[in-house]
């Protein structure tokens, strides 16, 4: 077993799926503003960075030298529709990709996990790092999601309330 947390990594979908368990569509695609990111593409632009965080860790394991791509996550999101997409399907993709990478980081030794690269703000990264900071990032937008269904429910609340309001006046 390497030095990392693979479980807390692979936990990640769980945690995913129970923030989102019990949404009905128009929750996941509700957006507070049409410039903040609603669920399904809060969910769209974790699967994204497991993309991009999969191919760092591959470049560096591979010794190109290559600077660390970004990756600009709001194009990103709204290039590929992800409002269009469905929950379930980018969390199934999620987690398929979460398996395979685990494998990886299993086979991984601890020479492997201090290899590094340069990231796009010129900064040396270490694997053992872009792993742990994946697994922190996902917090940051479990948290996100949270306070979008607050909004979302808060929302709800005050149409609820508006309406008897109106109702007593007529």
């Amino acid at each position: 077993m390497s030095g990392i947390d693979i479980q807390s990594y692979l936990d990640s979908h769980l945690l995913l799926t129970r923030a989102i368990a019990g949404l009905g569509e128009e929750q996941l695609k509700w957006k507070e503003t049409p410039a903040k990111w609603n669920v399904t593409e809060v969910l769209a632009h974790l699967a994204d960075h497991n993309i991009v965080v999969s191919f760092r860790i591959r470049d560096i394991l591979a010794d190109t030298k290559a600077q660390l791509p970004a990756f600009n996550q709001d194009r990103w999101v709204e290039g590929q529709r992800a409002n269009d997409s469905n929950a379930t399907d980018i969390l199934d993709a999620y987690w398929a990709l979460l398996t395979y990478n685990a494998q990886l980081f299993g086979r991984l030794s601890e020479p492997d996990l201090e290899k590094g690269g340069i990231n796009f703000k010129g900064e040396f990264v270490k694997v053992r790092d872009i792993i742990g900071g994946f697994t922190k990032h996902v917090q940051t937008h479990l948290a996100q999601i949270e306070r979008i269904k607050n909004a979302y429910a808060n929302r709800e609340a005050n149409v609820s309330a508006e309406s008897v309001v109106q109702g007593g006046i007529e």
